[in-house]
């Protein structure tokens, strides 16, 4: 453990130099600025910002998409306080009591209460971080290609697993990014494949115009056919909170941070499960219990805190097995991949320096954000006034000028708006968008481990059957899988026998 330390002090270098130090300001800045945005979100606003972190040092980009990560996910808190509209899913159970309490004029104390929370829940969850990274390294030596592709198999797994009812429509969703993550060269025979005679797909379909494409232009869709119309602004009020106030708060705080770690660590589990798991708590164990929904500030306190703790945690599977827990994190995985990085164990060996310096920003950006967000509050509410009729087509345009500046290709760019028109009719038809990112991303990962290990054992599927850790995870994907299916076959019969 006093090696992880002496390292993360290491990071903490990096980190603290002043053009990283710079990039996460501008990160905490741009996410809330997502996230105050209603409609946009986390995964859309990392996803249109992706290409210009392709352009920098490895470390500093990084650095800035985890930034813009939890940023959007607090962001979206003062909307859901001030007008009752979530800038992002896991923040609609703060709608509740927040907005309740705004329209009592105690939004800036709800805000703040929010901001404290998220601090702390941000900052122990990347204290988790550093205490799993000790055993990463060992890890990484006790992992081969069986080892990697049975691992990605629970992470897959897992995801579908998720799926809530509509596990088809999630399969659907998940064979769709499996065959775009095989377009381009065969990673063993280097032949073209799935690419339809089109030179710019030898190198595969790009993640940024994928990711870009299928959140961002779809969300800007999305959003100019629901646009937010008659939203009521309410005044900020005293961002002051009092002891009472911080009294009443401790223990959500404290419940919201575990609840959110636990969750976070789970991969494909929402960070919405987290919010309103936190929420549904602190009504049970209220000794008033009436209160919530009319302006509890413990409503406000445990979701919020459990949404940040979620997040940070989230980062967790990526660094210990290479499987991003969510579809923000899984453009994260690709902003590592564009670098040229492979997050899980292996990067505490190949790029220690850089491993090190992305958890310790961890915790220079939950301090930029709690020093950020609270003064900068009205200055947020002003942003809050502006149409969407200017903000979606600006958006639009970013998105398209972002594309073209990776690989200045025009094909690029027609992909991008194919994608965002596919990933709109997906919503339309109620089929979940974000399997399909994961799948682009671990699929290519997955071939390749499981081309190395049949090389290694001359075609033979023996070897996974024979390595112990391969079979145990391979055996834990199929019971997930197979438990996933019958929770939700249960209720479906339940409805035949009633018809």
């Amino acid at each position: 453990m006093l090696e992880n330390f002496y390292a993360l002090l290491g990071g903490l270098q990096t980190a603290l130099q002043w053009h990283n130090l710079l990039f996460a300001f501008l990160g905490c800045t741009i996410g809330t600025l997502i996230g105050v945005v209603p409609g946009i979100g986390p995964v859309a606003g990392t996803a249109i910002l992706l290409p210009i972190a392709a352009t920098m040092e490895p470390a500093t980009a990084i650095i800035m998409l985890a930034a813009i990560y939890y940023g959007a996910m607090y962001g979206g808190t003062i909307t859901s306080v001030l007008m009752n509209v979530p800038g992002e899913a896991a923040s609609a159970i703060t709608c509740i009591d927040g907005h309740e309490m705004a329209k009592q004029g105690r939004g800036g104390a709800a805000l703040t209460v929010a901001a404290l929370g998220s601090f702390v829940g941000g900052s122990f969850a990347t204290i988790g971080l550093v205490f799993v990274a000790g055993g990463l390294a060992a890890l990484g030596l006790r992992i081969g290609p069986p080892e990697f592709f049975a691992i990605i198999l629970v992470g897959l797994a897992l995801i579908v697993g998720m799926a809530g009812a509509s596990l088809r429509l999630t399969l659907i969703s998940a064979i769709i990014g499996l065959f775009i993550g095989m377009v381009g060269l065969d990673p063993v025979l280097g032949v073209p494949r799935f690419t339809f005679g089109r030179v710019e797909l030898l190198g595969g379909v790009s993640l940024a115009t994928l990711a870009m494409g299928i959140f961002g232009v779809s969300e800007v869709l999305a959003n100019i056919e629901r646009a937010v119309v008659g939203a009521r602004l309410e005044r900020v009020g005293s961002l002051r909170v009092t002891r009472t106030d911080l009294k009443t708060s401790a223990m959500p705080v404290a419940r919201g941070t575990l609840v959110g770690f636990v969750l976070g660590i789970v991969p494909g589990m929402s960070a919405v499960v987290s919010t309103v798991v936190s929420y549904t708590m602190e009504k049970l164990l209220s000794r008033t219990p009436a209160r919530f929904g009319k302006g509890a500030i413990e409503g406000v306190a445990g979701p919020e805190t459990a949404n940040n703790a979620h997040a940070n945690a989230a980062l967790i599977p990526l660094f210990s097995l290479g499987i991003p827990g969510s579809p923000t994190v899984a453009i994260l995985m690709g902003g590592f991949l564009m670098q040229g990085l492979t997050p899980g164990p292996f990067i505490f060996q190949t790029d220690p320096d850089i491993a090190w310096a992305i958890i310790a920003s961890l915790f220079v950006g939950n301090i930029i954000l709690l020093g950020l967000n609270i003064p900068l509050v009205p200055i947020w509410v002003r942003l809050m006034s502006v149409p969407q009729t200017i903000l979606m087509p600006l958006i639009l345009l970013f998105c398209v000028i972002g594309v073209y500046s990776v690989e200045g290709s025009v094909f690029d760019v027609w992909l991008l708006l194919i994608f965002g028109l596919a990933g709109y009719l997906m919503r339309k038809v109620n089929i979940p968008v974000a399997p399909i990112l994961i799948c682009a991303v671990l699929g290519p990962l997955m071939e390749q481990a499981l081309r190395q290990s049949l090389e290694i054992s001359r075609g033979s599927f023996d070897i996974f059957l024979t390595r112990p850790l391969t079979l145990s995870f391979i055996v834990i994907a199929f019971a997930i899988i197979v438990l996933s299916s019958l929770r939700i076959a249960k209720p479906l019969r339940g409805a035949d026998s009633e018809i």
